[in-house]
């Protein structure tokens, strides 16, 4: 299949989980219902983006979040990246987790956080998820019969060579929830997602959640489908909705052929 239609599901989160699951569910229904085979959930869906919060919502695999999301991925027959939520491991350990699953409501592969945001701005954000989560230690890849992409969450994405690497293992889209804030956001946030697409050639979704005026972490919004090219195929402001695009998976080979990087990429002398 040359061409993929993708949904990205800029949602509110609020306080109450079953509500947010709720919500979950049903802009995952707007995007079948807009012709998607892949939709993507933001960073932390089910719980508010807080530190201190992040024991208090975290479930282990095969919890109510994740049942959802099977669920969900099997009755509207498309692949789900359910964002991402708390993951309590059988030892106790709390990650910041990607699941996903294909259109028979399969996990097909789970990416844990690799770079814990811990972070202190003058003025601005500061935050130390370490505080209450482990660190993943792997890039995740995932083939589907149509696409393979890789998977980062959020602070994943400021390292380059981490999206090189899943690059490098096949993938053709880069997908990132995330919930960069109104220090950041503003910043950094559109330029990292075009930087990455254009660095690899590949498609990048950035899918992050709404800006919850509430909230006590506010969120950027701002979701975004880039092309190989670095162009913006879709995107959001920060108020809750679903946004959709066509992927034409031949522009891949068409960018690579005529501005070929990766044929460039001198891996013999980048090391330190």
């Amino acid at each position: 299949m040359s061409s993929i239609k993708v949904g990205i599901c800029q949602m509110a989160v609020q306080d109450d989980k079953q509500d947010n699951l709720d919500r979950a569910e049903d802009m995952l229904r707007q995007a079948k219902q807009a012709g998607c085979s892949l939709a993507v959930l933001p960073e932390m869906f089910n719980c508010p983006y807080t530190a201190e919060l992040f024991p208090q919502y975290a479930e282990e695999y095969s919890g109510e979040t994740t049942k959802m999301l099977s669920a969900a991925a099997s009755k509207y027959a498309m692949t789900v990246v359910g964002g991402s939520i708390p993951e309590r491991d059988a030892a106790g350990r709390i990650y910041n987790t990607s699941f996903v699953f294909n259109s028979q409501g399969k996990l097909l592969a789970r990416h844990r956080k690799a770079h814990l945001f811990d972070v202190d701005i003058a003025g601005g954000t500061v935050f130390q998820e370490s505080k209450t989560l482990t660190a993943g230690d792997k890039t995740t890849v995932v083939s589907t019969p149509d696409l393979t992409f890789g998977v980062g969450v959020c602070y994943d994405i400021r390292f380059s060579q981490f999206a090189r690497c899943m690059t490098l293992q096949g993938a053709k889209l880069l997908i990132y929830p995330a919930a960069f804030g109104w220090t950041t956001g503003p910043a950094h946030w559109e330029l990292l997602l075009r930087s990455r697409a254009v660095d690899n050639q590949v498609f990048l979704i950035g899918a992050a959640p709404a800006k919850n005026p509430n909230a006590e972490y506010k969120a950027y919004g701002h979701s975004m489908l880039i092309d190989p090219w670095g162009r913006i195929l879709a995107a959001a402001d920060e108020h809750e909705t679903v946004i959709t695009a066509e992927m034409d998976l031949s522009l891949i080979d068409k960018v690579r052929a005529e501005l070929p990087i990766l044929k460039h990429w001198r891996e013999d002398i980048y090391t330190s």
